[in-house]
C-alpha cells in the first residue's frame, strides 16, 4: 500500500478546502495557508485517503493529522483503518499529531480503549472573546487600556487601515526592517517564522488574508494577517510591531480584533511553542479557552 504524501501547491487550495470546510475546528492548524506557508520548514504533506483529507509525514516519524471530509464517523473509521494498516505494512508506529480532545473523544468512539493521548501544552492555541479584545473594558484589561491610550497620547497622528493591494508592499517593507531589527538571519526559527511572515505578505490576495496596518507618522508600524477558521473563529497568523513604537503591539491587537474580527466570537491567537516570555503575554490578554492539542498512539498490548 502507498500514501504518497504530497507538499501542497497554491493550485491544491480549493480541493483543500472543500475537505477542510468539514473540520468542526478552531485550531490554527487547519487552514490552507497555515500548511502551504510551513510545509517546507516542517516537511509536510497531504494526500486524500478513503476521500478524506489527510496531512501528514511519512519519512523519519511518521504521522498524520486526523482525517476530515464527508461522511462522517464511517468514512472517518474507513480512513483510519486504512492509516493504521500503511503503518503495520511499513513496520512503523502508528501516530497522529495535532489531535484536539474534541476528535480524541470520537477515537474513542470508534476504537474504545485502543489508544491515549499526550497533551503538548506548547502547542496549545490561545483563544480569546473578540468583543474583550476590540473593547479592552474592565479591570482584567485596565493595563492593556493604559498601553492604548498612552499609544494615542503619543502618536496623536495615528491611524489603521485594513491591509489591501496597494498597501500590502509597504507592510512587507516594514517586515523586512523588522527582520534586521530583530536578529532574524542569526536565529534558525526566527528566520524561519520571518519567511513565513513575508509569503503571507507576498501571497496575501492569492490566499484571501485579512489583514490591518497602523500608521504612525505616515509610515506603517505594526500590521497583523489572519483568516478564518471553523464556524466562529479568526486565527492571528503574524503579528509584528516595532518595538520602539510604545503600545504598537497592544494597539494593533485592539484594532484588528475590532475592525477584522467583527462578525467573530473568537480570535485564535495561535500557540506560545514553550517560549516563557510569550506565554506570559498571551495569557495577559486572558483567553477565554485552550485549544489543547496532542499526540495519538496505540496502547500497548500486553
Amino acid at each position: 500500500m502507498e500514501i504518497n504524501l504530497k507538499r501542497p501547491k497554491l493550485e491544491d487550495r480549493a480541493l483543500i478546502n472543500d475537505y477542510l470546510k468539514y473540520a468542526d475546528t478552531r485550531s490554527c492548524e487547519m487552514t490552507f495557508a497555515n500548511t502551504y506557508l510551513w510545509s517546507r520548514h516542517y516537511d509536510v504533506g497531504f494526500a486524500i485517503v478513503e476521500d478524506m483529507l489527510v496531512f501528514g509525514r511519512t519519512a523519519g516519524d511518521v504521522s498524520f493529522t486526523v482525517p476530515v471530509g464527508p461522511g462522517g464517523e464511517e468514512r472517518l473509521k474507513q480512513a483510519l483503518d486504512t492509516l493504521m494498516r500503511y503503518c503495520e505494512e511499513q513496520e512503523v508506529p502508528f501516530q497522529l499529531h495535532n489531535v484536539t480532545k474534541e476528535d480524541f473523544d470520537r477515537l474513542e468512539a470508534l476504537y474504545p480503549g485502543q489508544f491515549f493521548i499526550s497533551y503538548e501544552r506548547e502547542y496549545a492555541d490561545y483563544v480569546y472573546e473578540t468583543e474583550k479584545l476590540a473593547k479592552l473594558s474592565g479591570k482584567k484589561y485596565h493595563s492593556k487600556k493604559n498601553h492604548a491610550n498612552k499609544f494615542k497620547a503619543l502618536y496623536p497622528d495615528w491611524s489603521y487601515e485594513p491591509i489591501t493591494k496597494d498597501n500590502v508592499e509597504e507592510c512587507f517593507q516594514m517586515a523586512l526592517r523588522w527582520r534586521e531589527l530583530n536578529g532574524c538571519e542569526e536565529d534558525e526559527e526566527k528566520h524561519a517564522e520571518i519567511c513565513v511572515t513575508l509569503n503571507y505578505l507576498r501571497l496575501f490576495e492569492e490566499l484571501n488574508m485579512r489583514g490591518g496596518a497602523l500608521r504612525v507618522n505616515g509610515e506603517i508600524v505594526a500590521f497583523t494577517v489572519g483568516e478564518p477558521v471553523g464556524k466562529d473563529t479568526l486565527v492571528v497568523h503574524i503579528e509584528k510591531a516595532f518595538a520602539d513604537i510604545q503600545g504598537a503591539y497592544t494597539m494593533i491587537n485592539q484594532q484588528f480584533a475590532e475592525h477584522e474580527g467583527a462578525g467573530f466570537t473568537y480570535l485564535n491567537r495561535e500557540e506560545d511553542m514553550g517560549e516563557e516570555g510569550l506565554r506570559q503575554a498571551k495569557m495577559s490578554y486572558k483567553p477565554v479557552f485552550l485549544v489543547e492539542k496532542g499526540v495519538v498512539r496505540k496502547r500497548s498490548v500486553l
